[in-house]
């Protein structure tokens, strides 16, 4: 297993136009959907200009891939999750299972993506992407 680079934020917001403008006039990112079935009324991807998703920014209302309580405010409770771009899921689902973390499965056809879910010991949510495997 290497670890690639970090993937994006996901950001859950009681305000995702706001969240969002606040984010593509910060750092000029480029505003995109979120793929199929994710609903543009509550999800939108923030892009470089070098086309990779930064942010992930959610309406609270969304249904997240991985459930858990978060709340907007001054605190880091609004950050979901870290997503980081791996390779070799099938190899760091043993690595899990052999250090008895428990986690979670998203299979994401329609995109090649492979997501594997588990917090750490401090509990921040971990998002391992594996693309096209």
């Amino acid at each position: 297993m290497k670890l690639n680079a970090l993937d994006h934020v996901n950001i859950i917001t009681d305000d995702l136009a706001g969240t969002t403008r606040f984010f593509v006039e910060l750092f000029d990112l480029d505003v995109r959907n979120g793929p199929e079935p994710l609903p543009p009324e509550h999800v939108q991807w923030l892009y470089d200009d070098s086309g990779r998703a930064i942010f992930h920014i959610n309406s609270k209302d969304m249904q997240q891939a991985y459930r858990r309580e978060t709340r907007s405010g001054p605190t880091t409770g609004a950050i979901h999750h870290v997503a980081l771009d791996c390779t070799d899921h099938k190899a760091f689902i043993a690595r899990l299972e052999a250090h008895g973390i428990d986690y979670r499965l998203n299979d994401i056809p329609s995109i090649s993506l492979k997501q594997l879910f588990f917090s750490e010991p401090n509990g921040v949510l971990l998002e391992l992407n594996f693309r096209s495997e």
